[in-house]
């Protein structure tokens, strides 16, 4: 049997399924690859592919061949120095190194790191692997119904590309054994009784019954030779039938801290967080809707381009954007029909009777409506009043509600990736 592989729809020079071997085989590398390119890339070139370097050395593989066999001993030609059986003294060179410098070999040749290209699309599902919406178990079918064909037994109509062949051939043959019983069971008889009357002398014999026995039974297979082996009554076919398709219905709430007492560096590493949970939502959730809400000493709904862009600033007050996204939640997002997230970044200043206020909202509204809250704070500096609040919260709620420091740029990816891990769920 003869197999045909088409694979003219693929890239010039290039072969889909030798490359998603070859980016599986050697998935550990990209991974890391793609987590230090992430810490090091702006705001604006996040979603561009990676140069990735693979060592020399993790490019062998195993090889299968005969051994030689026996003892050999051999002198290649073109040696003019040694014999077969001399010792041969150590290179001298520093530091216990046997060669004349540091990485100096004596082989003659070596082999360069393999560097090849991940496109765009590669890039960003490896830096998203393993990654998902915690606690994401409500469902709802969303806009329009989406469904999808599942295996409903077998019926007699169909369309003939979907024939039950087992199933076919087993109700042929049921039908013939039904329709020919009689037949075969007087076809039984028949020679059971001709046994019997040959078994007596010549000529006693009764020769007309004799006869007419031979022509019941010859009528009686010619019958069933008749039968069709397969009749259009025994055609069976696949059913399948329409099942909606459940959506998980998600949103997403951004809350971030625009007061004065954000940085302009902390305001850049609080939008490079969101600009990963953003991408992080449209790439693998259709169903999820992103809400934007900025604040300072009040709170206010934004669209995309505000949020990342606005330089509006003021003072700090950080209950009012909990309070604004407890608001349209209620307005916009039954906690019955959607799964309700949140995602809050600040520097951790704040007004000081305002701490406790944020973390009564958490237990009263948020936590209660929401599938899972994280807090990022973004300050190298000693933890306030807001931070030891929300801890109150976390040590109450871990599985609702989670908090990190980012320090520097280079916590971003990693604290990213501890927020939205995928979890073993228990069976």
């Amino acid at each position: 049997m003869s197999y045909v592989v088409d694979r003219r729809l693929n890239a010039k020079n290039k072969s889909t399924v030798n490359r998603q071997r070859f980016l599986r085989r050697y998935r550990e590398h990209i991974k890391k690859a793609v987590s230090d390119a992430v810490n090091k890339r702006s705001i604006t070139d996040v979603e561009r592919g990676e140069k990735i370097s693979i060592p020399a050395k993790d490019l062998g593989e195993p090889v299968f061949h005969h051994g030689s066999g026996g003892i050999n001993e051999r002198v290649h030609p073109g040696n003019k120095e040694f014999s077969s059986g001399d010792r041969i003294a150590r290179p001298k060179g520093g530091a216990g190194r046997g060669g004349s410098g540091e990485g100096a070999s004596d082989q003659g040749e070596g082999m360069d790191d393999f560097v090849f290209q991940i496109t765009q699309d590669e890039f960003l599902n490896f830096m998203f692997d393993d990654l998902e919406l915690p606690n994401l178990i409500k469902r709802q079918l969303a806009g329009s119904e989406e469904f999808k064909l599942h295996r409903a037994g077998v019926a007699n109509e169909g369309n003939p590309g979907r024939i039950n062949i087992v199933r076919t051939l087993r109700s042929a043959n049921a039908r013939r054994v039904a329709l020919g019983g009689v037949k075969r069971r007087r076809i039984a008889a028949c020679e059971a009784q001709l046994a019997e009357l040959l078994a007596v002398d010549e000529l006693l014999r009764d020769d007309k019954k004799i006869a007419a026995l031979h022509e019941e039974i010859k009528s009686l297979k010619s019958r069933l030779k008749k039968l069709p082996w397969i009749d259009s009554f025994d055609l069976k076919y696949n059913l399948l039938v329409k099942h909606p398709v459940p959506k998980s219905k998600a949103v997403m709430f951004c809350l971030m801290d625009v007061s004065g007492s954000m940085t302009q560096e902390t305001k850049e590493i609080a939008k490079r967080f969101f600009i990963l949970l953003y991408l992080f939502l449209q790439r693998n959730y259709e169903r999820t809707e992103v809400v934007f809400i900025r604040h300072h000493t009040s709170a206010k709904e934004v669209d995309e381009q505000d949020f990342f862009y606005s330089r509006e600033t003021g003072g700090t007050i950080v209950s009012s954007a909990l309070k604004l996204m407890d608001e349209v939640i209620d307005d916009r997002y039954s906690p019955a029909e959607w799964n309700i997230y949140g995602a809050q970044a600040s520097d951790g200043d704040n007004w000081n009777d305002d701490s406790s206020v944020c973390r009564d909202l958490m237990f009263s509204k948020i936590l209660p409506k929401s599938q899972y809250f994280s807090y990022i704070e973004i300050t190298p500096r000693q933890h306030q009043a807001l931070w030891e609040e929300y801890a109150r919260v976390a040590a109450e709620e871990p599985a609702a509600f989670a908090m990190q420091q980012i320090k520097t740029s280079a916590d971003i990816y990693p604290v990213f990736r501890e927020l939205f891990q995928k979890k073993s769920h228990d069976k």
